[in-house]
């Protein structure tokens, strides 16, 4: 098995190795080959066109190896039809042709001409998938940028940005901004004199943010709803009052584009990790939505506002990689919807009765033939055609054959002399017509009520996904799937809901497509067509080898040319879609002159030489239908005898080659010393003791000869019983040995061959072999077994007959050894003869080593990386190389973790817990500072207490954070066990009495994150993974949080200093809402200050920044149509558990500023830090490390990111 191991903890290793050897591997060894005299002829296979399309009728795009993003483009802008339309406006006259492209004077426009035919081959061409290669060549792109992937928000500016380049100087110059481009105002109102300071601005599509936005209408509400304020240390310099003043900033939608294309940032960058990720929080989107409330005028028609989403492109993957696909609305109903077995649901009992009615069939078929007359022969390759089953396979029971049917139904059809034609008669037609009018009116009606598709009155367009190549129908409710995720919507593409398509247009893919593209599509049909034909005919013809009955005699037991083979056997090429019928015409055509029965008969060259197995019957069978396959020898004869001789026919009578041994005769009629060794052929069902009738031998005994597992030849005795068994039934099959030892023989002619036998009454062991690489008295022994006996005990038994050590009990195996020698998978232990196939006389190998299971991997990886220790496990990757799911089982086989040749495992270091349990690693916190929570910090507010220098951002990397242990705990276990499992883990002098004394946070990047709070609620409604950490905090005195309580960590500014006090704790009831002025409250009340005379703030300590909180709702001006409540747990504070809340009292400062010195350096330590960002990711990394104090972590090695470029030509 290959597998690639990456290992992953102090050390990382990247290799593969083959594991256990060929422990896996199957035999794969030929069999037996029944083909002889010669070699099957390859046929050279024509080149395939092009699939037609399926069911859907709509064209996918072939993915060159890594264009999925481009595909999905195009796609949307083939759906889009103003724009595909406007593009085919365009003629030769400003674009130019390809006939020009390689003048250098003329001016081809060569990307809008090929968007132009990639546009009329996915409306136009045949075939399930149209190639961009051509597209691409134009981008000059070259083909490792075709492997490369890329980003698709990028390729759409891109790419319209090289059309509006390519278009310059023609009339579709606008076309993009006429199509896409919109207008965004930027506002800023002052205070003061209400002067108004605006900014317009062009954009192609609207970015919008993802992260901890809950969808796109709350986006928009963010971006063109709420305003921002500069005030306090941000102030805004008004031309109009030539000072710093108040401010709010605003923006609106000023002009919307008829098309919308909206850009989700899925994508971000965590600066605490110094990497990219994806965002796959869910993001809602709705199927319509009215752009009113984000617009500056309001005026017009409601219609104006209103968008319809069209088109939604989906990533899947990380931010490594992945793959795009597209969801699109069929605006103008070119594709179908409704498969073909929806289709055909509502029709199927109609069907049935005309399929269950032959004579209505069969006049429908003679209807439409000339002169109402048909061979018969082709009457029932008719029915095929038209139906998809022969008349044998669906009326010969119940009505009989074809030919019989058609005479007793002379009424109707007319058969000639040598019923070889029919003909319907005239009243029969005559009544025919009306009946089968009525069947197909009722179909027709029938499908017209039941069955609707896109080209009936329904006027709702259908949603298609399309996947590169494959299109299938989607139901509209699938697209909120992709809310959220790894595979999630990237793209939205909306149109305007006024926007009507012309009646014209509906289901018609040849509307708007200019002639030129028009003639030259169905010219790339037609020729398609004719390439379809030549390979179906390609495809559809038959070798078969005719061998001529004149040229044969029968000769011990089989069929073998009296002349040479070129003339016994001719080659005849033969279409299998035809019947015999028309076979047996063509043979007799090609012989000239045949006398008496012309007999068509699979024959097979076996050893013997040729054997007949069947005739072959029914003139309307196809020769598919008659089991006839590429090669097939055919045999022609009358049916009965050759040359005179009766032909035994049949699988049951095949001639068997058989080697058969016996001492020769002498003169004098006794036998002599010399064994003679001569091949015999044997019917397959005659008896074996046809050998010593064949020999003259009145009687004696037979041995069949066989080869152990180490080659060695030994020969096995048939009981008297068996003698009366056929050759097929004894086993006995082509080129098997017989050792023939008469009666008065004696056991001479054994001993001198040298050779042992066994008889057949002793079969009842296993045997065993000595593979362990101990050095044993017997190589190999012999167990006694039933079916019913267990394997542990026949190796148990093995390894004392073999006299070896009793430690090799508990670590060895068996494995079957197939009759080449080579080992087989190692039989289970548990499982009994029977169950686990082994036939009795067969030999095992005792292995060293248990049957490979999970830990036998790891130990393996380990040993192979070099790793010490036994605290590590497994994970496996998925197929975007992301950490999976931990391998549990300790004793379970790889087959059974379902680890597969070729898979990637991770090699983690950490021992998993037992199944049900969690390893928790568990730390001890105390925040900085030098009272902590032992001390009440508003008793020493006088100043007495070290002022800390540094932002409150600092609290976690003075924290006291310690290590103490892992704890292994079961899921069920409650948090309040958890914590007093903790504290036996530490000889801790911190003296918390009792769990309740005790917080518990989870712990991401070395800092307190979620708070755990209900101590009665079990692990697993925590849904703690695999890799949590927690880390817990003693607290002073008793703490019981409810759900609705949030605790933050408060820090009083010190005035004068730019500093803070140590923080203390505040316990926040929300159940009234997360609103800035019930914190502002609990603040004060908790300062003892009023609510006027505080100010407060959030602490972002990745930024080095604080942000003032206040009730920010109240600054909503009147002209906003909605007013949003405000919620802290929202942009821009998102406050949560553990926050830092600065408090500046008004009464001793008035500074507005929250920022400290260590801010200071901190975001200095940013600057220098984004400076060095070009140099190594080793050094980024260290400098890191030491400005935030995090763990170090090994940073993935990335390949360089390329730059996409469209390459096009200067047209002004």
């Amino acid at each position: 098995m290959f597998v690639s191991v990456v290992g992953l903890g102090f050390r990382q290793v990247v290799f593969s190795f083959t594991m256990f050897g060929d422990l896996f591997e199957e035999d794969y060894s030929s069999e037996w080959n029944s083909q002889y005299g010669k070699e099957k002829k390859l046929k050279t296979k024509v080149l395939e066109p092009p699939a037609p399309r399926e069911f859907t009728n709509l064209s996918g795009i072939r993915n060159q190896g890594g264009t999925c993003y481009l595909n999905s483009l195009l796609q949307t802008l083939h759906f889009t039809p103003e724009f595909r339309e406007a593009l085919f406006s365009l003629g030769p006259e400003e674009l130019g042709s390809f006939e020009e492209k390689d003048n250098a004077d003329a001016k081809v426009r060569i990307i809008p001409l090929q968007l132009q035919r990639m546009f009329a081959q996915l409306l136009l061409l045949d075939q399930d998938a149209a190639s961009t290669t051509d597209l691409t060549d134009s981008f000059g792109w070259t083909s490792n940028e075709e492997m490369r992937q890329h980003d698709v928000q990028e390729l759409n500016r891109i790419l319209f940005s090289a059309l509006e380049t390519s278009l310059v100087g023609t009339s579709g110059h606008d076309l993009i901004h006429r199509l896409y481009h919109g207008t965004i105002v930027n506002q800023v109102v002052c205070k003061e004199c209400k002067s108004v300071s605006e900014k317009q601005e062009d954009f192609l599509d609207l970015t919008v943010a993802v992260r901890n936005v809950a969808g796109l209408e709350d986006a928009l509400w963010n971006m063109y709803v709420e305003e921002e304020v500069f005030d306090c240390d941000n102030l805004y310099h008004c031309g109009t009052c030539d000072r710093l003043v108040k401010a709010a900033k605003s923006a609106k939608l000023r002009k919307l584009p008829p098309f919308l294309t909206v850009s989700l940032l899925r994508f971000n960058f965590d600066f605490v990790k110094h990497e990219r990720y994806k965002e796959t929080s869910r993001y809602t989107f709705p199927l319509r939505i009215n752009l009113k409330p984000f617009c500056e005028q309001s005026e017009l028609d409601d219609v104006e506002y209103v968008y319809d989403l069209f088109s939604v492109i989906i990533h899947q993957g990380g931010c490594y990689g992945g793959h795009y696909h597209v969801y699109i609305k069929d605006v103008d109903h070119l594709g179908n919807w409704h498969s073909q077995e929806e289709k055909s649901k509502p029709d199927v009992q109609n069907e049935e009765e005309i399929d269950d009615d032959p004579l209505i069939v069969l006049k429908a078929i003679l209807l439409q033939e000339e002169n109402n007359l048909i061979p018969v022969d082709q009457l029932g390759q008719k029915l095929l055609k038209k139906r998809g089953i022969s008349w044998n396979k669906k009326y010969r029971k119940r009505y009989g054959p074809l030919r019989k049917f058609l005479q007793l139904h002379s009424q109707v059809f007319l058969l000639s002399s040598d019923e070889s034609t029919v003909r319907l008669l005239k009243n029969g037609s005559a009544q025919a017509e009306p009946a089968l009018q009525r069947q197909e009116q009722r179909l027709s009606q029938t499908h017209a009520s039941e069955s609707p598709g896109p080209h009936d009155g329904d006027s709702c367009p259908h949603w298609f996904d399309i996947n590169d190549s494959k299109v299938q129908p989607i139901k509209e409710k699938d697209i909120e799937q992709q809310f959220q995720g790894k595979e999630s919507a990237y793209m939205l593409f909306y149109r305007k809901s006024r926007l009507q398509r012309p009646p014209e247009a509906r289901a018609n893919p040849r509307y708007g497509v200019p002639c030129h593209l028009l003639n030259e599509m169905d010219a790339a049909n037609i020729e398609l067509q004719r390439k379809r034909a030549e390979c179906d005919s390609a495809d559809s013809g038959f070798e078969l080898h005719l061998h001529l009955s004149p040229h044969y005699h029968f000769f011990n037991g089989a069929l073998h040319p009296t002349v040479s083979q070129a003339e016994s056997m001719w080659d005849l090429t033969f279409d299998k879609r035809k019947t015999l019928g028309e076979l047996r015409q063509s043979v007799f055509q090609l012989l000239g002159f045949w006398e008496g029965d012309l007999v068509l008969s699979v024959a097979k060259l076996v050893p013997a030489g040729l054997h007949i197995y069947q005739m072959l019957a029914g003139d309307d069978l196809t020769l598919c239908e008659a089991g006839i396959e590429d090669g097939e020898d055919i045999f022609v004869w009358n049916g009965v005898e050759v040359g005179g001789v009766h032909i035994p026919t049949g699988s049951d009578c095949e001639p068997v080659l058989i080697n058969v041994l016996h001492l020769a005769a002498s003169s004098e009629g006794g036998r002599c010393q010399q064994v003679v060794e001569a091949p015999r052929v044997f019917p397959s069902d005659a008896e074996v003791r046809a050998v010593l009738t064949a020999l003259a031998v009145p009687g004696g005994a037979l041995f069949v000869g066989t080869t152990d597992a180490v080659g060695e030849e030994r020969w096995v005795a048939i009981p008297e019983e068996d003698l009366r068994k056929t050759f097929r039934a004894q086993g006995l099959r082509n080129g098997s040995s017989l050792l023939v030892q008469a009666s008065d023989d004696g056991n001479s002619l054994l001993l001198r061959q040298g050779k042992w036998f066994t008889g057949m009454n002793e079969v009842n062991w296993l045997q065993v072999q000595n593979l362990c690489g101990v050095e044993s008295e017997e190589k190999q022994v012999k167990i006694s077994v039933t079916t019913s006996t267990v394997v542990l005990e026949v190796r148990t038994k093995a390894i004392k007959e073999l006299k070896l050590m009793k430690e090799l009990a508990e670590d060895s195996c068996l494995r079957p050894i197939n009759r080449n020698g080579k080992l087989l998978c190692p039989v289970p232990d548990s499982c009994t003869v029977q169950e686990a196939e082994l036939k009795m006389g067969s030999s095992l190998g005792l292995c060293p080593g248990k049957a490979p299971t999970r830990s036998q991997c790891l130990k393996l990886m380990l040993a192979k990386c070099g790793l010490p220790g036994d605290t590590w496990h497994l994970q496996k990757t998925d197929w975007c190389f992301e950490a999976g799911e931990p391998l549990c089982e300790e004793d379970a086989s790889l087959k059974e973790l379902m680890v597969c040749s070729g898979d990637t495992l991770l090699l983690i270091e950490g021992k998993l817990p037992p199944p049900g349990f969690l390893k928790v690693p568990v730390w001890w916190y105390q925040p900085g500072g030098p009272s902590g929570h032992w001390k009440s910090h508003w008793d020493q507010m006088d100043g007495s207490p070290a002022p800390t220098q540094g932002a409150p951002g600092d609290l976690y990397a003075e924290a006291s954070l310690r290590h103490v242990g892992d704890l292994e705990i079961s899921e069920e276990a409650t948090l309040l066990e958890l914590k007093a499992q903790a504290m036996t883990l530490s000889s801790s002098d911190l003296g918390v009495p009792s769990p309740a004394f005790l917080r518990a946070w989870t712990l991401e990047s070395k800092r307190p994150s979620r708070l755990l709070r209900i101590n009665p609620q079990r692990l697993t409604d925590y849904k703690l993974g695999r890799k949590t950490e927690i880390c817990l905090e003693p607290l002073q005195k008793e703490e019981n949080l409810g759900p609705h309580d949030v605790v933050l960590r408060t820090q009083m500014r010190i005035p004068g200093r730019r500093a803070y006090a140590p923080h203390v704790d505040l316990v926040w009831d929300t159940a009234q809402g997360w609103t800035a002025c019930s914190l502002r409250q609990c603040v004060a009340h908790f300062c003892s200050l009023p609510v006027e005379k505080i100010e407060i703030a959030k602490y972002f300590p990745e930024k080095f920044e604080w942000l003032p909180v206040s009730s920010w709702n109240q600054q909503i001006t009147k002209r906003k149509k909605k007013k949003k409540q405000d919620n802290l747990q929202g942009a821009p504070y998102y406050l949560k558990d553990g926050d830092t809340i600065g408090i500046k009292n008004l009464l001793v400062e008035d500074d507005e500023d929250f920022g400290a010195v260590r801010d200071d350096l901190g975001k200095e330590s940013q600057k220098q830090l984004a400076l060095g960002r070009q140099k190594s990711p080793e050094a980024l990394h260290a400098k890191s490390s030491g400005a935030f104090s995090r763990a170090k972590t090994p940073a993935r090695a990335r390949a360089p990111e390329a730059s996409l470029s469209i390459h096009v030509g200067s047209f002004r």
